[in-house]
């Protein structure tokens, strides 16, 4: 290797700014703990900025870019004044990158992929496949070409599109909480945080590629082939692997939130972990799979308090970790942008920073017209509205987060004079989204150009894009509320004031402080003010024979939203179990997605569940094992039992909510009759299990009533520590005698015992052959 004893520094790194990185070197190893202190005011003032904005459209990650961009400028454009905020914001910004990665990759991707709805997620894969694969292919090429073709740099077209394969990918962080919060379609934030999700996996790939091939690797087709497969498909194994190892690892968890949170976090990192540096497969797919695994098959492995706990947990995860993420990567744009002089000086520099920005914006325009024909076919469909959208929400933050964060000298750095031609070696790596990889090999001022356009693409995207789109949705008419939803708004509040004048009168006089005047406390009630007219049920004048399908559409997605509610209750009160929940919930998701067209249909995906296939007819051969065949017999009758029972509970709930809401309204009595229709079946089953087999139903009864004693028994004890009548050591006695009964009642619960086999199979007539 050849050894350099002669270094001719760059122009952006002058003796004096050497001398400065020594004396800050030698200033670390004193007051590391400054980093600590940056970290602290960076939460808060990210927490200040949260409550500051809330219920302001403005996105909050722009407003931490922004700050950090300020603290970066006053750190480094001010000599490093700053004291030990300043202290703190250098040793961040120089930070060893795979430190970063590991902390922040596998937390932020895991809780995306995890709060994902699995149903709508299969509906819409078609198109985030296509917006993730054939999408970042399109806007890396067109990006990449347009650079190469008008820019001024010389760069080869490795190069120009490398660059391409950076800026292809999206991240609208600040759009998809912009989209909830307005109260957009599901189906569209869907479509583009799923997009996201799998940009930063195929953009890394993408980037991989590219980045082997400019360092001179291979380039034909079998190795790219090879390529893509190995790091699309195994991790795509792997994550599956660990997703299928922690959910059996959770079946045997009874309710110890902390160790089930323990379960998903650490799982997270050990995945990515495994992906990428053992196997060398992208770690961010991994992740990725892993948490929509989970999403998928232990959706009801966290109920009640542990679901909320789990999900507070990695909202705050994810608060913390972008916080830091949006305030560091502007500390870093302005230090490595705006505050390079060899930059920032350039007019054409900055001229060629807006052209670039058309440029994304037209890669995005191209990429989603190019794929709108084959987008409105797949899933749910795409109207034009929706293109538009999708098309401005092509928020470039994790490209900028990942030179941002990461692009960085080694320690072994070798610098040589770019003035006699030669080329400075760079070792860095790539943060997209959160994570890293090998830089290349470029002369000083092609690294300044990179960091100077995605830096400055990451600011505008931001601010215009995510700071406009309020605007648009407006325009389109997005963010309006439908007229039936206005009435039922209009009707609700009506509900509120008199759910509001019967609370006041169950309180009564108070036998120390006396009354209170009714007008006065609604004085205090703002949102109660202003009622005009009275209360009129939102669905008058819907007579038969003149029912808008928008209304009847509106109150059966209001009726089943019920019944899956339903199912929860049941699944936290031990009526059902687990497997049992996510059949049913299934069940509702399809039944969802065809309420425009049919009338409601949540028992026709469940109807396998009751039917007992043919193939029982061999089940009376003698060549069956008698215990085989009651295992059989048994299980399937008991699930069957208890899909039929909480369907028929559910909808019984659910009609009598709806009942209370609206009253006698003919559109409520409409979905109400399609209802009582639809449980007919489930009853006649039920009715011929009491008819010719009563034990499997007494059996199930006596399961959920001895849940349901138990858990009254916990509330118990609880509600007499609450009330101070007991104290630590008799409460943890009591609770752990009533946990360990409960614990034995789910693993080894009341079983029904055949007296013979064959005689069931001939004498029930839900099992005889057909």
């Amino acid at each position: 290797m050849t050894s350099v004893t002669e270094v001719a520094l760059p122009s952006y790194m002058s003796p004096e700014k050497t001398s400065l990185s020594l004396s800050y070197a030698d200033e670390s190893d004193s007051s590391s703990v400054d980093a600590v202190i940056f970290a602290g005011a960076s939460l808060v003032v990210g927490t200040a900025c949260r409550q500051l904005f809330n219920g302001t459209r403005v996105p909050y990650t722009v407003v931490l870019l922004v700050i950090g961009i300020v603290l970066g400028s006053l750190e480094y454009g001010s000599g490093h004044s700053l004291g030990k905020i300043g202290h703190g914001i250098r040793i961040w910004n120089d930070i060893n990158p795979d430190l970063l990665l590991a902390v922040f990759l596998p937390a932020l991707l895991f809780e995306s992929s995890f709060s994902m709805d699995v149903h709508q997620i299969k509906r819409c894969l078609g198109q985030m496949v296509l917006l993730a694969g054939p999408g970042v292919l399109i806007s890396t090429f067109w990006i990449g070409s347009l650079l190469k073709l008008t820019f001024p740099y010389n760069w080869d077209w490795k190069t120009s599109l490398l660059l391409g394969a950076l800026l292809g990918a999206t991240d609208p962080v600040a759009v998809v909480a912009l989209l909830k919060e307005l109260g957009a379609s599901k189906k569209m934030t869907t479509i583009i945080d799923g997009e996201s999700l799998m940009n930063d996996g195929v953009s890394v790939v993408v980037f991989q590629l590219f980045l082997k091939m400019v360092m001179g690797s291979t380039s034909d087709w079998s190795f790219i082939i090879k390529f893509l497969a190995q790091n699309s498909f195994g991790a795509v194994g792997i994550g599956v692997a660990f997703g299928i190892a922690s959910v059996f690892w959770l079946r045997f968890v009874f309710n110890d939130i902390v160790v089930q949170i323990t379960v998903t976090l650490s799982v997270s990192y050990f995945a990515y972990y495994t992906a990428q540096e053992w196997a060398e497969v992208s770690g961010i797919l991994t992740v990725m799979t892993l948490g929509m695994f989970f999403a998928a098959f232990a959706r009801t492995a966290f109920k009640g308090d542990s679901q909320q706990s789990l999900h507070h947990f990695w909202e705050m995860v994810a608060y913390i970790a972008n916080t830091l993420v949006f305030i560091l990567s502007g500390v870093i744009i302005a230090e490595g942008d705006f505050s390079s002089r060899k930059i920032s000086y350039e007019g054409t520099s900055w001229g060629f920073l807006f052209l670039l920005y058309l440029h994304v914006q037209l890669s995005r325009c191209v990429m989603v017209g190019v794929l709108y024909p084959l987008l409105r076919r797949f899933g749910y469909g795409l109207d034009w509205k929706e293109s538009i959208i999708l098309t401005w929400s092509g928020l470039r933050g994790a490209v900028s987060l990942s030179l941002a964060l990461s692009v960085k000298q080694s320690s072994g750095n070798s610098y040589i004079s770019s003035e006699t031609g030669t080329r400075v070696r760079f070792k860095a790596f790539f943060f997209k989204d959160y994570y890293f990889f090998p830089f290349v090999i470029f002369d000083v001022s092609a690294v300044m150009q990179f960091l100077f356009f995605t830096g400055g693409i990451v600011f505008l995207t931001l601010v215009v894009n995510g700071s406009t789109t309020q605007f648009l949705l407006h325009l389109l008419r997005m963010d309006t509320l439908t007229a039936t939803k206005k009435r039922i708004l209009e009707y609700t509040k009506f509900e509120m004031m008199n759910t509001a004048f019967k609370a006041f009168e169950n309180l009564g006089d108070d036998e120390e402080l006396g009354s209170a005047d009714w007008h006065t406390v609604i004085g205090h009630i703002p949102s109660l003010k202003n009622l005009q007219g009275e209360q009129v049920n939102p669905h008058d004048g819907c007579e038969a024979g003149n029912v808008d399908p928008t209304n009847i559409m509106d109150i059966r997605i209001r009726f089943l939203n019920g019944v899956q509610a339903a199912y929860w209750e049941m699944l936290d009160d031990g009526r059902i179990t687990k497997g049992t929940a996510n059949v049913l919930m299934q069940s509702v998701d399809e039944a969802l997605d065809l309420v425009s067209t049919e009338s409601l249909c949540d028992w026709r995906g469940l109807k396998p569940c009751v039917h007992f296939p043919k193939y029982y007819k061999f089940l009376q051969s003698r060549i069956i094992p008698r215990k085989l065949v009651s295992y059989l017999i048994v299980e399937r009758l008991e699930s069957a039992c208890y899909v039929s029972s909480a369907f028929l509970r559910a909808h019984r709930i659910a009609r009598h909510q709806l009942h209370g809401f609206l009253g006698n309204s003919h559109i409520a009595s409409i979905v109400i009759n399609e209802s009582e229709l639809e449980g007919e079946e489930a009853k006649q089953f039920l009715e011929d299990v009491r008819h010719s087999f009563p034990q499997v139903l007494s059996v199930l009864r006596t399961r959920q009533v001895t849940h349901y004693v138990l858990d009254h028994l916990n509330g118990y004890i609880k509600n007499l520590e609450k009330v101070g009548l007991l104290q630590g050591k008799e409460v943890c006695h009591l609770h752990d005698a009533v946990q360990s009964d409960l614990k034995k009642l789910l693993r080894n619960p009341p079983l029904l015992k055949l007296p013979n086999a064959n005689d069931l199979i001939t004498t029930n007539p839900l099992l005889r052959p057909l």
